[in-house]
This record gives C-alpha cells, structure tokens and sequence, in this order.
C-alpha cells in the first residue's frame, strides 16, 4: 500500500503503512505472529513535524486498511486545525487515534519548544526496568530465548492454558533465577486451569498474572485465592471500562494503541491511581517510534512492557536503548522541540 499525502490548509498530512519482519516467531494464545504491520502518520506545518505510529488493534481487526479509512474520515478536520481533545471526540478509541494523537503531541512540542514529557507533566524521564517477552513454545526453547537475554532483569511469559504451561514456567525460573517474572495468558485460562497452575506460579515467585480469563468472564476472578496480581489487558480498553474491572483486577494495562493515544493514556492513569489500581503500560507491537511516547507514559507506572522493537528483525533508527534491563528513549527518538 502507497504513501498517503495531501496538501490542506498548510498543512501536509502522510500516513504511511509498513509491514515490520519478526525476529522470531511469536506464538500467543489463538494467535500466531511473524510479522506486524503498521501505520505512520505523519503531519507537517509551517516547516514542523509530528509524527505518530500505531499497529491497532489486532483483536479488534484493526487493519491498516481501517485505520488509514479512519484518518480520511478526520482530514478535513485536521486541517482546519483541531486540537487533541478535539481528536477525543472525533474518532473512538484504536490505532488511527493514536497515530495522530502521537503526531499532534509531537507536532505541539515542536511548535512551544518543549518536549513532549514536559507538555505531559511528567518531569525528568529515567531508564525504565523493561519486561522482555517470550512467546509460548516448548519449555526447553522458552528457557534457551531466557538465558540469550542475559541484560534482562524482567521477563514476561506467554501462556496458552495447556498443561504445559506448568513446564514452561519451571524451565524459565530454573534457567533464569534471577528476574522478576510476569506470565500472560491473553484470555487463555479457565478457572480450572488456572487453579492448577496456581502453585506453579507461587513456587516460581511470579508477581504478575495477566488477562487470565477471556474477555466477558472477568467475574470468574471474584472466586480466585491468589496472592499474585492480576492485570487487566484485554478487558481494558480505555477510562469507559474502569468502573467496571475495579472490582476484579488489580492492575490496569494501558496500552496507546488501545485506548487511543497518550492524551487518553495519562487521564487513565490518573484515574486508576484514584481508584487503587496499579499501572502498567505495554505496546501492541511497534518500531522505536511507538514506543516513545508509552515511555513518557512508563514514567508514571510500575511495570513496563515495551519491548516491542526486541520482536523485529530491523527497528529503524533513532532507536530507543535496551540496557541493563531497563528501556530508555534519547530526545532524538520522539517528542523533542526543534534542535537549537
């Protein structure tokens, strides 16, 4: 698919898709990835630039095709010059908000001189531990990818709700004592299964379970003695679903992608901070370029989830760094006023 870009009002609007090579198979509950695609808009006025990436949502069919249908629908908009919390009312929440929230974000800092965290009130950034994934596959494998990160301080596991889940996260705890460990099941547990599973979990020292139950069943977690959190992934799309999963999760994970945009992304953070819950931010995919703005984010949570540029087998540069264990993300990357 072709670049998209037009000329309206001086401004310039590009939207660009791209299909993103895996470094590696990754393999989740009902789904199998080697590839990822997505969307970067890009907006250009008066010799500036915002810029804006999102893979959408791939459980909502979010395909480029959609979310590129859904930036048309706003262009005219666009140029006549709406401001974010316009955008809020303009489009539901989902990739294309989120690409061109990113872009105005950006495209404000370039026009006030400050950088995106400062517009944002998050102060100083600081590296950021950063959870490196692993996808579901076979307990020796899942424990070899384990130790090839040796940087890693925190791991998270994808689970699928097979009795091979227990295996699995036995090989990784015994390869890798070290880390903190999460484990995933994207909707792939039934009460039962996680029942079985759940002194596996304690034996391993996880601290983090997330989205255990499908979507709809989160009442099934009224009935659960775990002493592991749970986060809601999933079953959290944006502010609207609070309420209601307050009562079943401990821990919300708020994705840009999902929620549509950063804008979105802090309002939910201070509300869920109101509520109790703790944060976690983490990505649908993506290159650098998507995971700057989620790290102005990550400075306001406690766990961090993205890694999405250690699943390419080409992230382009300037790059967010993974040392040490943490994610870090230079000015060059996103967010910054004009050099000088």
């Amino acid at each position: 698919m072709a670049t998209i870009a037009r000329e309206s009002a001086g401004i310039r609007i590009e939207v660009r898709p791209q299909r993103l090579r895996a470094k590696r198979v990754l393999r989740i509950s009902g789904y199998t990835f080697d590839a990822f695609d997505v969307i970067t808009a890009v907006l250009h006025q008066d010799g500036l630039r915002g810029r804006g990436e999102a893979a959408g949502v791939y459980y909502h069919h979010e395909t480029p095709e959609v979310m590129l249908a859904q930036i048309e629908s706003v262009r005219a908009a666009l140029s006549e010059g709406i401001d974010r919390m316009q955008l809020l009312e303009l489009l539901p929440p989902g990739g294309a908000r989120n690409a061109l929230d990113c872009a105005l974000w950006e495209l404000e800092a370039q026009r006030t001189g400050r950088h995106v965290r400062e517009l944002a009130g998050v102060g100083k950034p600081k590296p950021l531990r950063c959870t490196y994934t692993i996808g579901a596959n076979d307990p020796a494998a899942m424990a070899a990818q384990a130790r090839a990160w040796p940087d890693a301080v925190a791991i998270k596991l994808k689970l699928t709700g097979v009795e091979e889940d227990a295996a699995r996260v036995r090989a990784v705890r015994a390869a890798r004592p070290d880390v903190w460990l999460m484990v995933d099941a994207n909707q792939g547990f039934t009460p039962d299964s996680f029942d079985r599973l759940l002194p596996v979990l304690i034996e391993a020292s996880v601290q983090l379970v997330e989205q255990p139950f499908p979507v709809g069943r989160d009442a099934d977690m009224d009935g659960l003695d775990s002493p592991i959190r749970i986060a809601a992934d999933e079953s959290f799309q944006d502010h609207h679903d609070l309420e209601r999963i307050a009562y079943h999760y401990d821990v919300v994970n708020i994705k840009l992608d999902k929620c549509g945009g950063l804008t979105e992304a802090l309002a939910i953070a201070a509300q869920a901070r109101q509520r109790g819950l703790g944060l976690m931010v983490g990505n649908m995919w993506g290159t650098s370029l998507a995971m700057a703005p989620a790290f102005v984010l990550g400075q306001l949570c406690d766990v961090v989830d993205l890694d999405g540029p250690l699943q390419l087998a080409d992230d382009p540069p300037p790059r967010v760094r993974y040392e040490n264990g943490c994610v870090d993300c230079p000015d060059k990357v996103w967010g910054a006023p004009p050099a000088g």
